[in-house]
């Protein structure tokens, strides 16, 4: 079950941001879900759920960011498993 919190922006926020409530919201999530994703918190998988987006989007927007989807901290890790697949 989804938990839920009701946020407030003051209206000269959104004025000056020029979007609305529900679309800074949005935004708010999705630098979220990158952001938890780059520290490892987040799967792929969860950060799209938390940007309320599908994964092929999220992965996809990754990408425009330059942001890699792979996760390997070093070079034998990664011929590890290219070896293995």
């Amino acid at each position: 079950m989804p938990a839920k919190k009701e946020v407030e922006f003051p209206e000269e926020i959104l004025v000056s941001l020029k979007t609305s409530e529900d679309e800074l919201i949005k935004e708010m999530k999705l630098a979220l879900a990158v952001k938890y994703f780059k520290e490892k918190k987040l799967s792929v998988g969860q950060a799209a759920e938390l940007a309320e987006m599908p994964e092929e989007d999220f992965i996809r927007y990754l990408g425009e960011e330059e942001i890699s989807v792979f996760r390997y901290d070093d070079l034998e890790e990664l011929e590890e498993d290219i070896e293995n697949a």
